[in-house]
C-alpha cells in the first residue's frame, strides 16, 4: 500500500484505512450482500480479481480559482470542497510525473480574461472553476479541460505554447458543458491505446476503463466464460470496443458492436477500417430507448452487454423472451445488475457464475462480469 497523507479526507480512497484482509473482506461481504437479492436458490461466485494501486490511467479532477491561488484534486468525502493534490498514489507514474503541468495549464487559463456580452457592453471574466479530465493513453497524455467559456485566441494560444513544452501530453480538448461537442485545440498525435494487437484510436472525452490491468482483467473474464463457443456475437454498449477486438480475433466469430455516441462511433470505424478487419459490423442505436429486440437477437449466439451504471434493463427485457444462448453481463453498479439478472433469470436463463473485479481500488465501486444459459 502506498502512503497517502490525503486519504482521511479524500473521496477517491474512502477504504484506505483498512488492510489487505479487511479490505478484501469488505469488498465480497458488501457484494454478496447486494446480489443476494438475485431470485435464483444458488449463486456461483468465481475467484475475485483484484487491480493494484498505481495502475489508474484516467482521472477527472476539479480545480477553483481563488486569490491568485489553484486548487485542483478530488472532492471532500460527501463535498464539494476540492482537496489540493499534486500527486495520487491511485494515478499511474506518467500522470503524477505530469500533474504539474497540468497545474501550469490551468493556473494560465485562469488568468486570462473573457469578453463577456452584457446588455450593449462587453466585461471581462474570468475562469475560476471547472473541471480537467486525463487520460493515459499507450502514446501519450489526454487532456479535457470543462469550463463553461467559449476558448478564446488567447487561451489558445496558451494551450498551444505550453503543451508543445510538454512531450507527455499530446491533445488537449475543450468542452463548454456536458452537452455541447468536444473541441480539439492541440492534437500533437492521435492518442491510441493497444487492444488484442490492434491500435485503438481514443476520441477525446470517451469512457476509457479506469486502468489497463482493470481492462485486461474485464477482457478475460469474458472470455474465459464464452469459452470456446463462437458464432454472431453482439457487443451491446461497445464503448470503444474492449470486448469487440478481442472477440473478433478469433476465428469463425462475427461481431456486432451497438454503441450511441457518434464521435465514439467514428472513431471506432476509423480504427476498424485502417486495421482491415472484416468480421466487425458497427450500429449506432440508442440501447436504452431502442433495444436489440427478438427477431433482431434470434440471428445471435451470444450476447455481450456492458451497460452504464444505470444498467440495461430495455435490453434484458428483450434478451429475457429471446432464444439467445448465452449472455455475458458486464456492470459497474452491483443494484442495477441484480434487476438486469432477475429479468434473464425470469426468461429462463440461470446464472452460471459471477466474478467481482475490484478495478476502482480502494473506493466502495464494484464491478462484475457474469455468465447466463439459457435452459
Amino acid at each position: 500500500m502506498r502512503i497517502c497523507q490525503l486519504s482521511e479526507n479524500c473521496g477517491g480512497c474512502v477504504l484506505r484505512n483498512l488492510n489487505d484482509e479487511q479490505y478484501k473482506a469488505y469488498k465480497e461481504s458488501t457484494a454478496r450482500k447486494i446480489l443476494s437479492h438475485i431470485e435464483q436458490k444458488e449463486i456461483i461466485f468465481g475467484e475475485s480479481i483484484y487491480i493494484p494501486e498505481g495502475t489508474r490511467r484516467r482521472a477527472s479532477m476539479a480545480f477553483n480559482y481563488s486569490k491568485k491561488h489553484l486548487k485542483m484534486g478530488f472532492n471532500v468525502s460527501q463535498s464539494h470542497e476540492i482537496i489540493d493534490c499534486s500527486e495520487c498514489a491511485l494515478l499511474t507514474d506518467k500522470l503524477n510525473n505530469n500533474l504539474k503541468n497540468i497545474r501550469i495549464l490551468i493556473e494560465g487559463l485562469c488568468v486570462e480574461s473573457f469578453s463577456v456580452k452584457k446588455g450593449k457592453k462587453f466585461i471581462s471574466q474570468y475562469i475560476n472553476e471547472g473541471e480537467v479530465a486525463c487520460c493515459e493513453a499507450d502514446n501519450g497524455i489526454d487532456i479535457l479541460i470543462s469550463v463553461p467559456f467559449e476558448p478564446e485566441l488567447n487561451h489558445r494560444m496558451i494551450i498551444c505554447e505550453q503543451i508543445n513544452q510538454c512531450p507527455d501530453i499530446i491533445r488537449v480538448s475543450w468542452q463548454k458543458s456536458k452537452t455541447t461537442n468536444v473541441e480539439t485545440i492541440i492534437e500533437k498525435s492521435r492518442p491510441l491505446i493497444k487492444n488484442s494487437g490492434v491500435d485503438v484510436y481514443i476520441p477525446a472525452g470517451t469512457f476509457l476503463q479506469a486502468s489497463q490491468a482493470g481492462e485486461q482483467a474485464l477482457i478475460n473474464c469474458v472470455l474465459n466464460y464464452i469459452g470456446d463457443r463462437k458464432g454472431k456475437i453482439a457487443d451491446l454498449f461497445c464503448g470503444v470496443g474492449t470486448f469487440t477486438y478481442p472477440l473478433a480475433q478469433i476465428k469463425g466469430n462475427q461481431i456486432l458492436a451497438v454503441d450511441l455516441s457518434a464521435a465514439l462511433l467514428e472513431g471506432f470505424r476509423h480504427s476498424v477500417n485502417k486495421n482491415q478487419l472484416m468480421n466487425i459490423q458497427i450500429e449506432a442505436k440508442n440501447l436504452f430507448k431502442y433495444p436489440l429486440d427478438t427477431e433482431e437477437l434470434s440471428k445471435l449466439d451470444i450476447v455481450v452487454f456492458d451497460p452504464p451504471r444505470a444498467g440495461a434493463a430495455a435490453q434484458t427485457a428483450q434478451l429475457a423472451k429471446s432464444k439467445v444462448p448465452i449472455v455475458v453481463a458486464v456492470s459497474c453498479n452491483p443494484y442495477t445488475f441484480v434487476n438486469d439478472a432477475n429479468t434473464l433469470i425470469s426468461g429462463g436463463y440461470v446464472l452460471k457464475e459471477v466474478t467481482m473485479i475490484d478495478q476502482f481500488v480502494y473506493s466502495k465501486h464494484t464491478e462484475l462480469v457474469a455468465l447466463f444459459e439459457k435452459e
